[in-house]
């Protein structure tokens, strides 16, 4: 009987040291929520998406420093979709169902965006995207940070129409945002009555652009239109300049070159030439002076800032807004909580539509300058409503 009491009393001492150690692990757990940051740490990609991690990472240590987000520090758990769209699905999955992060911030390529789209629809999750894309296409498991084609793809081209001429060369990567970016541009041009020089692709990472640029030597367009990604533009650049043609005979304008990719492909190479975005490091907004200003105070004078870094901040910031407004971390919550929300971004105010989870941007053209950085020529007047669909397009009908 004394040994039946003594063991009923370890067992009682010993359940209730592991409510205590429970209750302290439940309390310890209240006072961070954990989100995923996936992207291209390695292969083609990193390149570029090395540094939207960066932005999204000074974001959140920001917010961190403000409080955090409902009380709770936010812990980081990240990812490498090593340039690979199935990995990125698998990683996606492992942050989700494993690690049980709240939101995902990441993804670059249109590829390793709809790899990843339907493991969040799936499993009720939220992805923070932060690149223009090719649009058609709204999911209520993604949030849109980038451009959508009326507010990068569809001014650019008006503008190269205007200022160089309508004949046109379509250079790309092989895969589906240079394929339907192209598309939109072939309708756009058919309507004004313009013409497609030529149309080229590439498999990701490659080098050998000696024919693709003999073509476009040959079809002497009034420009070029370029949405190759990745390293793939270092090679493709040095070769037309090896070719002769510079921005002052044949001008690039290019959807997915920014600062970040400047220095990588070259100055020399990229003097002259063309991009379309919604921001650039020389932006002119108080916010962006503080932005620059802490990019580099972060990670080094020599880095620079871009659209698709500033995109990334961007999505942290109003994944944030949107989860103190709800009061909750709830997926669904937070969805309706974002509706309409605002952020005064370093590109300047942007909207959060509660139609499409695209947000307003403001529309830049730029030129590319001797000191790397990027000259802004023409913008809008203020921030376009997305229109990922074009149905504002007449001509866009059927695409």
């Amino acid at each position: 009987m004394k040994r039946t009491l003594t063991f009923i009393a370890g067992a009682a001492l010993a359940s209730s040291l592991l409510l205590g150690l429970s209750s302290c692990s439940k309390k310890e757990e209240s006072k961070t929520v954990k989100v995923g940051i996936l992207h291209s740490l390695s292969g083609t990609m990193a390149i570029s998406e090395t540094s939207v991690r960066d932005a999204e990472l000074l974001a959140i240590k920001e917010i961190n420093a403000k409080g955090g987000v409902l009380g709770k520090q936010i812990e980081v758990v990240q990812e490498d979709g090593a340039s690979e769209p199935q990995i990125f699905a698998e990683r996606a999955r492992k942050l989700i169902q494993n690690d049980k992060v709240a939101t995902i911030f990441g993804c670059w390529t249109s590829a390793s965006r709809k790899a990843v789209k339907p493991v969040v629809e799936e499993t009720g999750a939220l992805l923070w995207y932060p690149v223009q894309y090719e649009g058609m296409e709204q999911s209520p498991n993604i949030m849109y940070m980038g451009a959508a084609p009326n507010q990068q793809a569809v001014p650019a081209v008006e503008f190269c129409v205007s200022n160089f001429g309508s004949n046109i060369f379509l250079v790309g990567s092989d895969y589906v945002f240079p394929r339907t970016a192209n598309k939109i541009i072939k309708a756009q041009l058919d309507f004004i009555g313009g013409t497609v020089a030529g149309e080229e692709y590439t498999p990701m990472g490659h080098t050998d652009f000696a024919t693709i640029v003999s073509k476009i030597k040959a079809a002497k367009p009034a420009c070029v239109i370029n949405t190759l990604n990745g390293d793939s533009n270092v090679a493709f650049f040095k070769q037309l300049t090896d070719a002769g043609i510079t921005a002052k005979t044949i001008p690039v304008m290019s959807f997915s070159i920014a600062e970040e990719e400047v220095g990588g492909v070259g100055i020399a190479n990229l003097k002259g030439h063309y991009v379309a975005w919604n921001y650039y490091q020389t932006t002119q907004t108080p916010e962006n002076v503080a932005f620059v200003k802490a990019y580099k105070a972060a990670y080094g004078e020599n880095r620079v800032t871009d659209d698709p870094i500033e995109a990334g901040y961007i999505g942290v910031y109003l994944w944030a807004k949107a989860a103190e407004k709800a009061g909750s971390f709830d997926v669904e919550k937070i969805r309706a909580a974002a509706k309409g929300i605002t952020f005064q971004a370093p590109e300047g105010k942007v909207t959060l539509d509660g139609d499409n989870q695209h947000i307003y941007k403001t529309v830049r053209i730029g030129v590319i300058n001797g000191d790397g950085l990027i000259d802004e020529v023409w913008a809008t007047s203020g921030a376009v409503k997305p229109d990922p669909y074009l149905t504002t397009y007449s001509w866009a009908k059927g695409l």
